[in-house]
């Protein structure tokens, strides 16, 4: 009797280890689930995230990035900037439209109805007012094959570049004024450069 009793005893200290090395790899399991858990929610919610992000770009905020240099010297080459959708426009906000399959950014300088001239030196005036151009730094009569005083159109809006001397605009037939449906939004941040990052007017 005695002897069993001392088999069984030795039994023990043996069954441990094994024992031991059962939880632990219970842990592991259990650990290995949760962190599949975690990694499976959170490339979801990067998903969703991106989605939306992406949903709003297109639908609310275009992202653009700039070419050229007619917008010389508030928008240069190589910005990033942000356009705001379905908002009115008021004289000196930037404009983004499509030019056949070009996208352009210029300035607001008048809608439907309105009256523009532009005399020998670049001087603009709307409805025979004079504009207030703090922007430029130049002013020029420029790229020009109409007419003023010029009345702009129905649905259409007159726009100017900011290199009023190189800038091809609504000056010129080749872009004319610019068509409703032509209007992607107005221009209303710089993303980048960072030194120039910030709200545009």
């Amino acid at each position: 009797m005695s002897s069993l009793v001392r088999k069984r005893k030795k039994k023990i200290p043996d069954e441990l280890p094994e024992l031991d090395q059962l939880r632990n790899e219970l842990q592991r399991e259990r650990y290995s689930q949760r962190y599949r858990q975690v990694l499976r929610s959170t490339v979801f919610i990067l998903i969703v995230v991106a989605a939306a992000a992406i949903l709003v770009a297109v639908l609310f905020m275009p992202v653009l990035q700039i070419y050229g240099t007619s917008m010389v010297p508030t928008l240069s080459e190589g910005d990033i900037v942000v356009s705001l959708k379905g908002v009115d426009f008021e004289a000196g906000d930037m404009v983004c439209f499509y030019s056949g399959n070009k996208l352009l950014v210029k300035r607001y300088i008048a809608g439907p109805g309105q009256w523009v001239d532009i005399d020998g030196e670049g001087n603009v005036s709307v409805d025979g007012e004079s504009l207030e151009e703090p922007y430029l730094t130049e002013k020029a009569l420029g790229v020009c094959d109409i007419e003023f005083p010029y009345q702009v159109p129905e649905k259409r809006i007159f726009c100017l570049g900011d290199h009023r001397s190189t800038s091809v605009d609504s000056r010129s037939t080749t872009i004319g004024c610019i068509a409703d449906e032509e209007i992607v939004g107005k221009i209303v941040f710089r993303v980048w450069p960072f030194d120039r990052f910030g709200p545009l007017q």
